[in-house]
């Protein structure tokens, strides 16, 4: 009998263990439910998303984007590669043995051979600027809560204060240049050239190309003449200024009454006396200040390039493989913004449909763009983005960016930029033609879109924010 029992109670052993196992697993799965949802979260940019929120139909479509932007790059990187991590993020690299010769001197180190990037952000960031306002006006600081007492101080130099607590003074320096609503709108132009001031136009004859376009965009000093001609072109349409260039604004502006100048940063006293001797339209730059990626003025004419035109192809930016240092085209080289890190972040652009890049290397082939990602797949990519990031708040419609809002009443159409003191040659110049000009003459893509966003314009207000936009409604029964 004994030995009978000790052969039975081992038996017991197993299913013993198997009735612990299932009550863990009944407990488990009774956690799960009264738990609620799990609180892992990853990282899309600083905006924190539960996993259980992502959409599988968005991963699926930013995941078939991040390989045809890797496919772009393979194709028109000139070694450049992108490697993709997850559906937002990639990493673009350089081939081994690429020369890295910029040195950060804060950091103690050359420029690295890769550099990571966020595609949703990026995406969201510069499909954006084909909706906004890329000029200051008075709506906007209308708008703006304090728009008045505290930026429009910061847009003056040599005030004297750091807020505009006399807001007649304040208005004084900036009416010269300051339009009651934008003067220039969104697809306003198919095509734009941003020239930008690389040596490397010195290797290529874009000058016919360049001048074909429907408006042509340059930055700062660079000159336009028949030496260069062949390299640049002519035409003068559009040119954007840091402050030092604007110094020289009437050397700048010679030879064309037309050319709009866009100052970059502030104004002051000694501007105001140039800009009212001179015939030409000049505005004040209103957009943010890029924190990563390529910079400097070259950057901020895409985006003021994108905020009018449907095609912006871009020449005169280092771009290709073998630069050491940086050159202009019309005076000896110079140190500069880093190259690689330039060159990297406009190939990225160029593969979501941003820019199209043109340069010496490339000119000597075929452009054929069909590599690029076409515009359905950059629109849905762009949704999906847009969904991921704000969740169900990202259905709520095309003014959810909106954070202020302000209304310019249809009646009133406001003054234009100007003052009583300047001199004959502006009074009697065509200087304020873009503020004037009827709706009805715009191009009929501008009156579609202005129709689209149901007479609103955008603005941004400061940083890199997506979420942070000054909204303005007004009439498009008259004037724009």
């Amino acid at each position: 009998m004994r030995s009978h029992h000790s052969h039975k109670k081992p038996a017991l052993l197993p299913l013993l263990c198997a009735a612990a196992f299932f009550s863990l697993l009944v407990f488990g799965i009774q956690s799960s439910f009264f738990a609620g949802p799990s609180d892992k979260k990853v990282d899309l940019s600083k905006e924190q998303v539960r996993v259980s929120d992502l959409d599988t139909e968005e991963v699926r479509i930013l995941s078939d984007f991040q390989s045809s932007i890797q496919q772009c790059v393979a194709n028109r990187g000139l070694g450049l590669t992108a490697h993709i991590i997850d559906h937002c993020k990639l990493v673009l690299k350089f081939p081994p043995g690429t020369n890295s010769t910029w040195y950060n001197a804060q950091f103690k180190v050359f420029e690295p051979l890769e550099y990571s990037y966020d595609v949703c952000d990026t995406i969201l960031l510069w499909e954006q600027y084909r909706n906004m306002t890329t000029v200051l006006t008075r709506e906007y600081l209308d708008a703006r809560p304090d728009g008045w007492l505290d930026y429009a101080a910061k847009r003056i130099a040599q005030l004297g204060a750091d807020k505009c607590f006399n807001r007649t003074l304040c208005e004084e320096h900036l009416k010269l240049l300051l339009p009651t609503k934008p003067p220039f709108h969104p697809r306003q132009f198919r095509t734009c050239a941003v020239v930008g001031n690389s040596g490397d136009l010195l290797k290529t004859r874009f000058g016919k190309e360049i001048d074909s376009h429907d408006a042509v965009i340059r930055d700062n000093e660079a000159p336009v003449n028949e030496k260069y001609a062949k390299y640049v072109g002519l035409k003068r349409d559009f040119r954007l200024v840091v402050r030092g260039a604007a110094r020289n604004m009437v050397k700048i502006v010679n030879g064309s009454d037309d050319e709009v100048l866009i100052i970059k940063s502030v104004t002051h006293r000694d501007f105001n006396a140039m800009i009212k001797s001179i015939p030409n339209p000049v505005y004040l730059f209103q957009g943010i200040v890029l924190r990563r990626g390529a910079k400097g003025t070259g950057m901020k004419s895409i985006e003021l390039a994108l905020s009018m035109c449907d095609i912006v192809d871009i020449y005169g930016f280092t771009v290709d493989p073998g630069y050491t240092e940086w050159t202009r085209y019309f005076s000896t080289p110079r140190k500069g913004h880093n190259p690689l890190q330039g060159r990297a972040y406009y190939q990225l652009l160029e593969c979501l449909g941003v820019i199209r890049i043109h340069s010496p290397m490339r000119a000597k082939r075929k452009q054929d763009w069909s590599d690029v990602p076409s515009r359905e797949m950059i629109s849905r990519a762009h949704a999906a983005a847009l969904h991921l990031k704000r969740g169900a708040a990202g259905l709520l419609g095309q003014f959810d960016s909106c954070k202020f809002w302000g209304n310019v009443d249809p009646d009133k159409s406001g003054p234009i930029s100007g003052s009583s003191d300047m001199s004959r040659v502006r009074k009697h110049s065509n200087y304020s033609k873009w503020e004037i000009m009827p709706f009805e003459s715009l191009r009929k893509e501008a009156q579609d879109h202005y129709n689209q966003m149901e007479g609103v314009s955008l603005y941004k207000m400061d940083g890199n924010k997506l979420d942070d936009l000054v909204c303005v409604r007004h009439s498009s029964k008259s004037e724009v």
